[in-house]
């Protein structure tokens, strides 16, 4: 009975891992592709950056970007980096 046991967990491992394998290679060939996607984004004049940047903050709700812009525009603030109304104006 014992050997019965340790053959279906070696077994259940052996499918686990496998799984795993394949979702790694999956996940190797989506990654190729989205850098495929960025450098012809890239070739078209497109800054890949920026478009990192856009691609990150649409999976994110807008009160989670709203709250991250606000403490951004107040640190910015309190380094005087932020615009003034006068330039903002301009």
């Amino acid at each position: 009975m014992a050997k019965t046991k340790t053959s279906f967990a070696q077994a259940q491992i052996k499918s686990i891992v496998e799984r795993i394998e394949r979702l790694e290679e999956e996940k190797k060939a989506i990654a190729a592709d989205i850098k495929e996607i960025y450098a012809a984004a890239k070739a078209d004049g497109f800054d890949t950056k920026v478009l990192r940047k856009v691609v990150s903050l649409r999976k994110r709700d807008a009160a989670e970007r709203q709250e991250e812009e606000a403490l951004l525009d107040l640190y910015l603030a309190a380094l005087g980096m932020a615009p003034t109304d006068e330039t903002a104006a301009a």
